[in-house]
């Protein structure tokens, strides 16, 4: 269930940076998603005060959000903690979960940013690169860029900004609670992306697809 590889992981630090530069220039921001019979969650935890990554796969039937498959996989931490290249230390971890899945996902929802991210690499972009399937960034909080403020109503968002360039979108998923932040991964566009995060979320702040990755990853 995986594709050649785009890179090594053994990498420094600046190499990593230099990768998400080379590799932002292939992220596909518009929509190229086809059929979903299948959405899926993924969440990293650590273990062992951080030696060992807990990754988790969460893949729900779509359009019911029923739990279909889960797979989770404890990899070794090799690469050390970097505000801006946690995909190099989580992805090693999710791969190895991906490969025990036994339902193919159509789409996923990754716990962290898209390409609301200094380098437009995040690891939502970086994953859905690496394995070749539409992305989206929902993370809980913010990375880069600046916003005004937020509708109140639930499915209300507004503009992520750098500078001129629209990054993502702050989304309320629930009326009185701290916004969402949205980006594109892979090949969904900024506007899918927030349909697609308020579509997978029910009655909590998180969409189903993190909330279940999450209890899967933290144990």
């Amino acid at each position: 269930m995986t594709r050649l590889p785009l890179h090594s992981w053994a990498v420094s630090t600046r190499e990593a940076r230099e990768l998400q530069v080379e590799l932002a220039g292939r992220v596909e921001r518009a929509d190229r998603i086809g059929p979903v019979a299948h959405v899926a969650g993924l969440d990293v935890g650590f273990e062992d005060s951080g030696r060992v990554a807990r990754a988790a796969v969460a893949v729900l039937s779509w359009p019911d959000l029923a739990l279909a498959a889960t797979a989770v996989a404890r990899v070794p931490v090799s690469f050390p903690y970097v505000p801006g290249l946690l995909s190099f230390r989580e992805i090693p971890a999710l791969l190895a979960a991906w490969q025990r899945l036994s339902i193919r996902p159509d789409l996923l929802l990754c716990d962290g940013q898209g390409i609301a991210h200094p380098r437009r690499l995040g690891i939502a972009s970086h994953l859905g690169l690496w394995l070749d399937v539409p992305s989206i960034g929902v993370a809980k909080s913010r990375l880069i860029g600046s916003h005004g403020p937020v509708p109140e109503a639930k499915g209300g968002w507004t503009p992520l900004m750098d500078g001129e360039e629209t990054i993502g979108a702050v989304l309320r998923s629930r009326a009185r609670c701290k916004p969402l932040f949205v980006s594109v991964g892979h090949r969904v566009s900024l506007e899918s992306a927030v349909a697609w995060t308020i579509a997978c979320t029910t009655r909590y702040r998180l969409p189903e697809t993190t909330r279940q990755a999450h209890r899967l990853a933290s144990g």
